[in-house]
């Protein structure tokens, strides 16, 4: 297994200066008090703005929403999740012995936000420019395979939008904990759809993104249940 500087040289392309920085990049706050928690809040900022410049130059002539479209897109929680797991991120994470067990490195939530940690970290150890340089590398190839803006829509939407055709009430969100410091909190969120008997848990560094995972895995429920 590579060594979590080899990991960043090849898979990032980014050599650490401060090896520490990336240590706690890689470190669940399960797993110790130095961790990804702050450097998460940084890279979610950074990842933000690159994306969004990057968006602004690449559809000179798309107007905010569909820019807004994009950017949720590039930026939703499966995505970076689904960028982590190509990286093979899982694999470099510190995890404390609960999550370790739990399979905790493969959890889409924590793997979302241990990219926008390493983020931070590349932000912290190399500047602006070495972060943007990973982000628009990173994210090359799904910036040429949008669909178009029309088309792309969050979980929520989407999973009100089918329940709506199937003449059933919307679903119910609940906030089932939240736990972390009040600058850098972390929220699990229950999404209930009483009438079908499903409900599913998501969790994430704002409420949002804990709604919008419930939302993905009730609609991946209900896309399962409709194969059976």
């Amino acid at each position: 297994m590579l060594t979590p500087e080899s990991w960043a040289a090849a898979r990032l392309g980014h050599r650490f200066a401060d090896p520490a920085v990336l240590e706690a990049a890689l470190t669940h706050r399960s797993a110790g008090k130095t961790n990804y928690e702050r450097l998460e809040f940084l890279g979610d900022a950074v990842l933000t703005l690159v994306v969004t410049a990057l968006l602004y130059r690449e559809f000179p002539v798309a107007d905010e929403g569909d820019l807004s479209r994009y950017r949720a897109a590039l930026v939703s929680g499966s995505t970076l999740a689904a960028l982590a797991s190509e990286l093979g991120l899982g694999e470099q994470l510190r995890l404390g012995g609960g999550e370790l067990k739990s399979g905790g490195f493969r959890r889409g939530s924590i793997l979302a936000d241990a990219f926008e940690g390493v983020i931070g970290a590349i932000f912290v150890d190399g500047g602006f420019e070495a972060a943007r340089g990973v982000i628009e590398q990173l994210i090359a190839d799904r910036l040429q395979r949008l669909p178009v803006a029309h088309d792309l829509k969050d979980p929520k939407t989407r999973l009100q939008e089918e329940l709506q055709r199937r003449g059933l009430a919307l679903p119910v969100y609940t906030v089932e904990s939240v736990t972390g410091e009040p600058h850098m909190q972390y929220f699990a969120v229950a999404c209930e759809i009483a009438s079908l008997g499903l409900k599913a848990r998501g969790e994430g560094s704002s409420r949002r993104r804990a709604e919008q995972e419930a939302a993905q895995r009730v609609l991946e429920e209900l896309a399962s249940e409709a194969r059976a």
